[in-house]
């Protein structure tokens, strides 16, 4: 779906700002006449071969020639910035920026709070958001036809859900990556060679990302292997009786507090 008039990135060649406009002009959702990034130099670096794509540093003349504008700054180079944005859509993609703060902030903007990751390079983010003061359904169809073009996403109705997804899938590969290695380790120490190990734990992530994007949830998946009891079944419920599910949603947690933490300015 082609997204309506242009569309300004703040921090827009970031790597979470770069990765979303990268997908949406891959996606043919917009095309480059349409697209606006700025960033402190005005520096073109990486995006010299798209011509069409207006690089600034002026973040008043991007305000005023866009219609919609995603705020992708680190939270703490949000506090200094102020933006005359009345009557527009403004996005935050900011870790832990409530959305009083981004309407204090904003200058009368439409307010919706998001998340989304460096996988939107590839189509392949997930991206919540939350509609804020002065959001229409209008807007909700419009942020949905953005995020859609560089993965899946859906509206919540809890502002703590844009925090707990920050944790979960915005460290885009992270706490997957952690597990892998705890894996390709595990591989290491019983005599793989490190080469080996790593390329059979590469191919299982691979094909696990495969077969979870459709079909049956992960727990009806898990449930699946025990029910076979195998030597798979052996393992799950060696780590079910530990205190593995404990410690996952402990890091989580401790994520989640550090985007809340960092969103405060």
């Amino acid at each position: 779906m082609a997204l309506n008039g242009k569309i300004g990135i703040i921090g827009g060649t970031g790597m979470l700002g770069a990765a979303i406009a990268t997908g949406l002009l891959e996606s043919g959702a917009l095309r480059e006449d349409q697209l606006w990034l700025a960033n402190r130099s005005g520096s073109r670096v990486g995006w010299e071969d798209r011509r069409g794509v207006t690089v600034t540093a002026n973040v008043a003349a991007l305000v005023a020639a866009c219609d919609t504008i995603v705020l992708s700054l680190p939270p703490a180079l949000y506090a200094g910035v102020e933006i005359a944005a009345a009557g527009r859509l403004v996005i935050s993609v900011m870790a832990g920026v409530p959305v009083k703060r981004l309407a204090a902030q904003s200058g009368g903007a439409r307010i919706i709070r998001a998340m989304s990751s460096p996988a939107a390079a590839e189509r392949m983010a997930y991206s919540p958001f939350l509609l804020g003061p002065g959001a229409t359904r209008e807007d909700a169809a419009q942020v949905a036809a953005l995020f859609g073009a560089v993965g899946l996403s859906d509206e919540v109705d809890d502002e703590d859900l844009i925090d707990v997804f920050t944790a979960i899938t915005g460290p885009v590969p992270g706490f997957v990556a952690l597990f892998a290695e705890s894996m390709a380790a595990y591989a290491r120490a019983k005599g793989a060679p490190a080469g080996v190990a790593d390329r059979a734990v590469r191919q299982l992530f691979r094909a696990a990302s495969a077969m979870m994007a459709e079909g049956p949830t992960p727990a009806v998946r898990v449930q699946e292997m025990v029910n076979y009891a195998g030597t798979t079944a052996a393992g799950l419920t060696r780590m079910q009786e530990g205190p593995l599910l404990r410690e996952v949603a402990a890091g989580l947690e401790a994520a989640r507090k550090k985007a809340r933490e960092m969103g405060k300015g």
